[in-house]
């Protein structure tokens, strides 16, 4: 059962956080539609897929850190969503360990909730 759903795509963030914090991969996964792409870092190939978001989370696990995000911009048609957001990746002792500026699709899961479908945190990449 996923414990955290976003019942707006805005919310996203703060559950992908609120998973974070307490080190669950697979809830942190549940916030990715399986089809999603991932393009972090910009210049590298995207992460597909719920494995994509596997590897691309991991390696904060161990850390915890919070995810802020302020959405400045939300557009809703039907089932998928624009989004833009200033965040930061916070440590717990407030360290601000990464920041930017994203634009996000995200698209309604099969639970209800929304969840990621492309997820380019430094904004749309380069041409690959």
């Amino acid at each position: 059962m996923t414990k955290y759903i976003a019942t707006q795509p805005r919310e996203i963030a703060d559950c992908v956080s609120a998973y974070l914090q307490e080190g669950d991969l697979d809830g942190i996964t549940s916030l990715f539609h399986p089809d999603s792409k991932i393009f972090f870092p910009p210049d590298a190939p995207p992460s597909i897929g719920i494995a994509g978001a596997r590897e691309a989370f991991a390696g904060f696990l161990d850390i915890r850190p919070q995810i802020k995000s302020e959405v400045f911009s939300e557009v809703i048609v039907g089932d998928i969503a624009l989004l833009r957001a200033n965040w930061s990746v916070v440590a717990p002792d407030g360290t601000v360990l990464a920041e930017g500026q994203s634009t996000e699709v995200a698209r309604r899961l099969d639970n209800g909730g929304w969840g990621y479908l492309i997820d380019c945190p430094n904004g749309p990449p380069p041409n690959l």
